[in-house]
């Protein structure tokens, strides 16, 4: 059993992030020394590496949760985690491209910059949207 410090160092979860996940339910409240200080073991410490790999592939904190579950209910079903992961993914594919439209417009005002100009383009066409 370790301390939080401990567990977040080995899981890449930052203290108070782990204790937001215990306050929301996230991760179970771990056991507490008889000084009432957080003891984490190796399964809480995988828990955590588990929500922060999901977070680091920008699953919401919900659907990390939900993962998380169907990993530990012990016959996750692939099914479930397939639709949770298809979805996610076509949100990244709507986020892409909406990046993708930004930074069109975006070459699109800086391309029309004139350089040593006193009115700048870029400025004048975004007063006028």
């Amino acid at each position: 059993m370790i301390a939080i410090g401990e567990a977040a160092r080995q899981s890449g979860v930052g203290i108070e992030t782990i204790r937001y996940y215990e306050r929301e339910g996230i991760v179970p409240r771990p056991a507490r020394a008889a000084n009432n200080r957080r003891l984490y073991s190796a399964q809480d410490v995988g828990r955590l590496r588990f929500l922060k790999r999901c977070r680091d592939l920008g699953f919401s904190l919900s659907d990390a949760k939900a993962l998380l579950d169907l990993s530990e209910g012990g016959a996750a079903d692939c099914a479930d985690v397939s639709a949770l992961a298809q979805r996610h993914m076509e949100s990244v594919r709507r986020k892409i491209a909406e990046l993708q439209r930004l930074e069109a417009a975006l070459s699109e005002l800086t391309a029309n910059c004139a350089e040593g100009s006193v009115d700048c383009p870029m400025l004048s066409r975004l007063r006028m949207a």
